[in-house]
């Protein structure tokens, strides 16, 4: 089985990452508290974002393949619960 490509979310995740080291200036510059945690909750919803569309990729692409196979599918099934409940 070959695996969907996710490249089209590096750009939402080098945003990501930009913010997060805006976050660390924000604390070493000893910002105010509620602009460091509305900067973290922008950062979280974005993280959250990602992650819906790789697990909407992941149902329409990876667990539509097992399908057909009865086993597979309940083992991706047991695959997503696992990861869903971290």
């Amino acid at each position: 089985m070959s695996h969907p490509s996710h490249n089209d979310q590096l750009k939402s995740i080098n945003r990501i990452e930009g913010q997060v080291r805006g976050i660390a200036k924000m604390i070493e510059e000893e910002k105010y508290c509620i602009d460091i945690l509305n900067q973290i909750k922008a950062t979280r919803s974005a993280m959250s974002a990602v992650e819906g569309k790789i697990l909407e990729k992941h149902l329409r692409a990876c667990v539509k393949d097992t399908l057909g196979s009865e086993k597979n599918f309940d083992a991706k099934i047991e695959e997503l619960l696992k990861t869903l409940k971290r």
